[in-house]
Order: structure tokens, then sequence, then C-alpha cells
């Protein structure tokens, strides 16, 4: 049997995705007997290769050089999962969407710095207008919410997934507050 080829990217996010995936402990184990990863920030491949099954992708689209890699994934990705808030919703990096790019860079690159002010023009990518989730600028096949999603959630979907199944994840994504554990937290206090 064939492994699934499976790659991981980061755009503008903390990481805490990727950690959710390590996360996922023992589990992995199950996991690796069944997957190639050909491409991820946690090994050492250069290129992103041709023909892959599955790539999870934690952040949002914020710079050109973010919507180059997406566009130039997708191209190459059988399945997309946008993993985490920010590829969902564009979350934190999104928080910058209320001010120009021009205010922002004035702001990190001028008012912010104590030496070297003024803003770069070489080696820092160029910021998009807006930062946008994912879905914005290409098609994407499966939506796994968090911030970072829990490593149950993304085994789960993960495993679905590599056994040709559409993962089921309404009972183990929850929004907002739980009255069930309030209840408890209070009890306990």
């Amino acid at each position: 049997m064939s492994k699934v080829k499976i790659a991981t990217v980061w755009l503008d996010g903390c990481s805490g995705c990727h950690m959710s995936f390590l996360d996922m402990d023992e589990r992995l184990l199950a996991v690796a007997d069944r997957i190639e990863l050909v491409y991820s920030p946690l090994v050492d491949a250069k290129e992103f290769p041709d023909n892959v099954d599955l790539t999870l992708i934690e952040g949002a689209v914020s710079s050109e050089d973010d919507l180059h890699k997406l566009q130039h994934v997708r191209a190459r990705t059988r399945l997309l999962m946008a993993l985490g808030d920010c590829a969902v919703t564009s979350n934190v990096p999104g928080m910058r969407n209320y001010f120009s790019r021009d205010q922002l860079l004035r702001r990190a690159y001028v008012e912010n710095a104590s030496c070297n002010q003024g803003i770069p023009t070489e080696l820092v990518p160029r910021l998009l207008p807006k930062s946008l989730p994912l879905h914005a600028h290409v098609k994407v096949d499966l939506f796994v919410p968090g911030c970072p999603p829990h490593a149950d959630l993304v085994f789960a979907a993960v495993s679905a997934l590599l056994e040709g199944r559409q993962p089921a994840l309404q009972s183990l994504v929850r929004f907002g507050w739980d009255d069930e554990k309030s209840d408890e937290q209070t009890r306990d206090d």
C-alpha cells in the first residue's frame, strides 16, 4: 500500500497549529505508518513537491509571499485543510485590517524602532492590503477551527482523511462558554 503524501505549511501565524499537530503524541506513530511527510517547517524539504495528497496550512494570507506560496501549494495539492483560526478566519493577523499598510509599517519600523528607523524596501515581504483567510484566495476542502485546534481535533481530521472519509468534526468543535464546565468550576471554587 502506498503512503499518503502529506505536507504542512505555515503562513502568517504563530506555529501553534503545528504544535497541536505534534501534540498528537503517540498517535503520531499510528499516522506516521500511513503517511510520507513530504514538506513542512518540521522537516528539511526546500521545494514544495507535485502531487501532494493533503496539505495542512496554518496562518492567514498577509503578504505577497504568503499568497504566492498558497497558490503554489493549492496547484500541487489534492486536498487542502485550513488548520486553525488564522487560516479559517484570519483571526489575529486580521486585526491589522483596520489600518493601512503604510500605518502598520510606519508604526513597526519607525515609531517603535529605537535604531535603524525606516521602512525596509528589501528582504521583508510586501504586505497585502488586508490579511485574509485561505478561502478568500483558493479553494479549501476542510476547515479545522481553533486557536490552536486541539490535538484530538487535528487527529480526527487527519485520520478520517487518511481513511478516505469526510471528517465529522462537529462534536469535537466548541465555540464560546461551556455551561457544564463553568458550573463544575463554580462548584470547585
